[in-house]
């Protein structure tokens, strides 16, 4: 039997939109000069060999269509070059931490995790996103106001397209790297995904199992990481790992 593998999730760091509220999809927007600072620092805390993120484990990293997502990706620093990303660097590339190990992941760009398409909504906030449904009663006798869980976004993606694209991420990661490296058929199997908050909270609605109609049962702050896992070593019993504890490699240490 093999090591249990885990999924950590990153939200892209703040932007001007994510500051006001506003619904970002398509919209490119950059990270501000206190995004692309905390996510540097996000990287210094949890990237290393005794962290959180330890990028010699990584199986491979699931990075947004969005620059905001890749340059959060180049910011969190896990010590691949510039010329195996499958884009242009964004800004200046961070200085090479000489205590990071090879990672040796592909970064693969993939539409399935970019962020929720927003449609007329792209750029509104949530209370103007209400204000203009009560004009057009597009609400009215439903007892409630709109909610993206379960109504979606007219011009966009309604929920059971999303759930369509983030099942079958899931299926790709678990059939890929987390189904191997539980059967001890490879011998690191955590991933990484770096994407965008409305959509990170679905990923973790779908990988518990739940539908997105259940409600926004997860947050997730921007340039935030959560930890995705299994239960009992089990692929069929995934779970969210409320605390994930740091790296420390005894025998690599000398100490035993």
């Amino acid at each position: 039997m093999g090591k249990t593998p885990r999924v950590f999730l990153i939200r892209h760091g703040e932007t001007e939109w994510s500051l006001n509220g506003r619904h970002t999809g398509t919209s490119d927007i950059p990270l501000t000069a206190n995004g692309e600072a905390r996510i540097r620092a996000t990287g210094q805390a949890l990237v290393g060999h005794d962290r959180l993120i330890v990028p010699k484990q990584l199986a491979h990293i699931y990075v947004s269509p969005r620059k905001r997502a890749q340059r959060t990706f180049e910011l969190l620093n896990l010590g691949i070059p510039a010329e195996q990303l499958p884009w242009t660097l964004h800004g200046e590339q961070p200085s090479k931490r000489a205590e990071l190990s090879n990672c040796g992941a592909r970064v693969e760009i993939t539409e399935d995790i970019r962020e929720w398409d927003y449609g007329d909504y792209e750029g509104v906030t949530s209370p103007d996103i209400r204000k203009i449904r009560a004009e057009q009663g597009l609400d009215e006798g439903k007892g409630r106001t709109w909610d993206i869980w379960t109504d979606g976004c007219p011009g966009g993606e309604m929920p059971d397209d999303v759930t369509a694209r983030l099942d079958r991420l899931i299926e790709d990661l678990r059939t890929k790297y987390h189904g191997p490296c539980m059967n001890g058929d490879a011998p690191k199997g955590d991933v990484l995904i770096v994407a965008h908050g409305h959509i990170l909270r679905a990923f973790a609605m779908r990988w518990a199992n739940k539908t997105l109609q259940d409600g926004p049962a997860f947050l997730l702050e921007a340039g935030g990481v959560g930890t995705l896992s299994y239960e009992h070593s089990n692929i069929d019993e995934p779970a969210i790992l409320l605390g994930g504890a740091f790296v420390v490699d005894i025998a690599e240490k000398g100490l035993q």
